[in-house]
C-alpha cells in the first residue's frame, strides 16, 4: 500500500510532467513550422482547443457515472470561464511575442514562471514559507537556482564540447545569437503570457479544490477558450481563406497540438495541480530548455556547447532542490499512524455516551 501511494504521488506526477515537457517541445517545433507554412496562429488556437474538446466530450457524463460529485453550479462554470478567458488571453499574447520577438526569448521568460507561481501561491495561502525551516530555504534556493540555470542556456553559448559538422534545424538558439528589431515589443507580450501562465495555475488548483474531476473540467476549459478565440480570429482574420487548413504540416500540427497538448497535456497539468499543487508544476517550466538541448544534440544533430551544458547542470541541481524541500515539506506534514489516535477516539466516544 505505501508503494503505490509512493509510485502515484511522487514517481509518476514526476514522470508525466518531464514527459509533458518532452511533448511539449515537439509541439512547439511542429508549430514553427506550422506557421512558415502560413497558420495563422489566432486560427490555430480556435482549432487545436476544439480538437480537445471534441476528444473530451464524453468526460461530464463519465464523470457524473464514476464518482459522486457535487453540482456544477454557476460558480464553478464562472470560475471555468474565467480560467478560458486567462488561457486564451496567455496563449494569444504569447503567440503574438513569439512573432515579434523569437521562440527562444519565449522560452528566456517562461523560465520565470515557477518565480511567478512561487510569489502567487505564498499570496494566496497554498504554500508556506517558513525561513528557519529547510524545506523553505530548500524551496527558495531552488527555485533561483532552477532560474539561474535556465537563463545560462539561454544567454551563454560557450565553446563547443560535441561539434556537428552540418547541424539541421535546431530546436534551440541562444538568445544572444537572435537578431530581431521588435525584440523589446515581444518581450512585453511575452512577459504578460508568463504572468498569465501562473495565475492560470492557481485558479485551476481553486477550482479543483471545488470539483475534483479533471476531464470535465478540463473539456470545459478548452471549449471555452475554442470559443473566444474564435471570436478573436473574427474580428482580427474575418471570414478569409486562412480558416481553411488543408493536409500539410500545418494540419498535423493543429491535430497533435489538439490530441497531445490542449487535451492531453492540459489534463495531466489539471490532475497534477490537483495532486501535487502549483509550485511542483510550475518548477517543470525551466526544463523544457534543457530538454530541447538534449533533444536537438540527439535527434537533430545540433552542437552540444559548454553554456548548454552548465546550464542544464545548474537546472538540475535546482530542480531536485526544490523537490526535496517539497518531498521534505509533505512528509512532516502526513498524519500519525492509526494507532497514536486509537486512544483519542474511545476518549470522545465515552464523552458522548456521558
Amino acid at each position: 500500500m505505501a508503494s503505490r501511494r509512493y509510485c502515484y504521488k511522487d514517481v509518476l506526477p514526476f514522470t508525466s510532467l518531464v514527459t509533458m515537457e518532452c511533448i511539449n517541445v515537439g509541439l512547439n517545433t511542429l508549430y514553427k513550422a506550422a506557421t512558415l507554412k502560413g497558420m495563422n496562429y489566432h486560427i490555430f488556437i480556435v482549432y487545436s482547443y476544439a480538437i480537445a474538446a471534441l476528444v473530451l466530450l464524453p468526460a461530464p457524463f463519465i464523470s457524473y457515472r464514476s464518482r459522486v460529485l457535487p453540482p456544477l453550479n454557476f460558480s464553478i462554470m464562472r470560475k471555468i470561464a474565467l480560467l478560458g478567458l486567462i488561457g486564451s488571453s496567455s496563449q494569444i499574447l504569447g503567440y503574438t511575442g513569439i512573432n515579434y520577438s523569437s521562440p527562444t526569448l519565449s522560452s528566456a521568460i517562461s523560465n520565470l514562471t515557477p518565480a511567478f507561481t512561487f510569489i502567487l501561491a505564498i499570496i494566496f495561502g497554498m504554500e508556506r514559507v517558513g525561513l528557519r525551516r529547510r524545506s523553505s530555504q530548500a524551496k527558495v534556493i531552488g527555485t533561483i537556482v532552477s532560474i539561474a540555470g535556465a537563463f545560462v542556456v539561454t544567454l551563454y553559448r560557450g565553446p563547443p564540447i560535441v561539434i556537428v559538422s552540418s547541424p539541421s534545424v535546431s530546436l534551440y538558439q541562444p538568445l544572444l545569437h537572435s537578431s530581431n528589431p521588435n525584440w523589446i515589443l515581444g518581450g512585453i507580450f511575452l512577459t504578460g503570457e508568463y504572468i498569465l501562465v501562473p495565475l492560470w495555475y492557481i485558479v485551476q488548483t481553486q477550482i479543483m479544490k471545488e470539483y475534483p474531476a479533471e476531464l470535465t473540467v478540463v473539456f470545459f476549459y478548452n471549449l471555452t477558450v475554442s470559443i473566444i478565440a474564435a471570436f478573436v480570429a473574427l474580428f482580427t482574420e474575418g471570414a478569409t481563406s486562412a480558416w481553411i487548413v488543408r493536409p500539410s504540416i500545418a494540419l498535423a500540427s493543429v491535430v497533435c497540438s489538439g490530441l497531445f497538448g490542449s487535451c492531453l497535456n492540459n489534463t495531466v497539468h489539471t490532475w497534477a495541480l490537483h495532486l501535487k499543487g502549483p509550485v511542483f508544476v510550475a518548477m517543470f517550466k525551466p526544463l523544457s530548455i534543457a530538454i530541447a538541448v538534449a533533444m536537438g544534440a540527439m535527434f537533430l544533430g545540433d552542437s552540444l556547447y559548454l553554456g548548454s551544458l552548465s546550464g542544464a547542470t545548474i537546472i538540475s541541481i535546482g530542480f531536485y532542490t526544490v523537490m526535496w524541500g517539497k518531498a521534505k515539506e509533505e512528509f512532516s506534514e502526513d498524519p500519525q499512524p492509526p494507532s497514536t489516535h486509537k486512544v483519542p477516539l474511545l476518549q470522545n466516544y465515552k464523552e458522548e455516551l456521558v
